[in-house]
């Protein structure tokens, strides 16, 4: 799991809203600091060879976004402005998480293996997982995670008025844009949002599953069905008084991982590796220009004009996509690069 510096949680104990605001900036920061390791882990395999794995990885980082959507929303609902066109705001890999996160864990970009898989699940773990059985006859006997992280911005949250939260909705993403995104305007919905985020990526105290349907796992549990090699799915023994962690079972459809399906892409590529003007500079730095493009974007889209939301992940993301495969698998065959994920000014 992913563990908080303490003065993070400890300027949430001021009261009123810059507290509260910072808290979300780094919220924000966060959130978009696990985007490039999971799209390059997407962007490294072969969707024939390795597809249900490829569709896992997209299936979490779309919700990423989703949770980008909701931070900026109370951002926006409390006065204040999400900045994301900003070079500051880029992580830097290898490195840790930002938002005052603990440098125990190394976050890099790197192609998928069981490696960067181990990660991805200490990101998204929650403090106390739910341990489910590999098969019926197991018996299952666990800091400061970021769900714990949430659960202070929201404590702090319903510690204010709804008088501080904007009378009309200011630059607010709906659903009609980024699929189940809330439009923050009080405490209530701010809650909510909060809530949606913190149960898309641990689940609940009691089921592997989010909030909403049921049915759809929480990322934690969606990694681990990876990290497993089978799905969880639901204990046909389990009764009205099994416990929680009995519920499940690491035991369904097997998850085949064929490692010939990963392109050999560099780890935690640089710009500064190859010569300014050399084919391979040109090829990262017309990544990292649509990259920049796509923030410029949602800087837009969240301050105001959400209509560029839509080509943004629609378009913009297409196009990043084909640009990443063609650097890590070139159509005419040469040295496989990997996209940098840095601020590219065009100079």
């Amino acid at each position: 799991m992913i563990h908080l510096q303490p003065k993070l949680m400890a300027a949430l104990r001021e009261p009123g809203v810059p507290p509260v605001l910072a808290a979300l900036r780094d919220a924000l920061r966060l959130e978009f600091a696990t985007i490039p390791p999971y799209l390059y882990a997407y962007y490294s395999l072969d969707r024939q060879k390795n597809r249900e794995i490829a569709s896992t990885l997209r299936s979490v980082f779309v919700e990423e976004m989703l949770h980008m959507t909701l931070v900026c929303n109370i951002i926006n609902a409390l006065g204040g402005t999400p900045k994301m066109n900003d070079p500051d705001f880029i992580p830097i890999y290898p490195g840790p998480l930002p938002g005052s996160v603990e440098s125990d864990l190394v976050v890099h970009l790197a192609p998928y293996s069981a490696a960067q898989l181990a990660i991805f699940l200490k990101i998204e773990e929650p403090e106390k997982p739910l341990v489910f059985p590999d098969r019926l006859a197991d018996v299952v006997g666990p800091p400061v995670t970021i769900g714990d992280f949430y659960a202070g911005i929201k404590q702090r949250i319903a510690a204010l008025s709804d008088t501080d939260f904007a009378n009309r909705p200011r630059n607010q993403v709906g659903p009609d844009v980024v699929d189940n995104a809330i439009i923050v305007t009080n405490k209530t919905t701010a809650v909510a949002a909060i809530d949606l985020i913190v149960q898309q990526g641990e689940g609940t105290a009691t089921s592997p599953n989010e909030s909403g349907d049921g049915m759809t796992l929480a990322h934690f549990y969606r990694f681990n069905q990876i990290a497993k090699g089978k799905r969880l799915v639901a204990n046909p023994a389990a009764g009205p008084d099994t416990p929680p962690d009995q519920r499940f079972i690491y035991n369904g459809k097997p998850i085949v991982f064929d490692p010939t399906g990963v392109y050999p892409a560099p780890s935690d590529p640089k710009t500064a590796t190859y010569p300014a003007g050399s084919a391979a500079r040109q090829a990262i730095d017309a990544f990292n220009g649509l990259y920049v493009d796509l923030l410029k974007s949602l800087d837009q889209g969240f301050n105001g004009t959400p209509a560029v939301l839509t080509p943004a992940i629609g378009d913009q993301m297409t196009g990043l996509g084909q640009a990443a495969r063609n650097l890590m698998h070139p159509p005419n065959g040469g040295v496989s690069l990997g996209p940098s994920f840095e601020y590219f000014s065009g100079s």
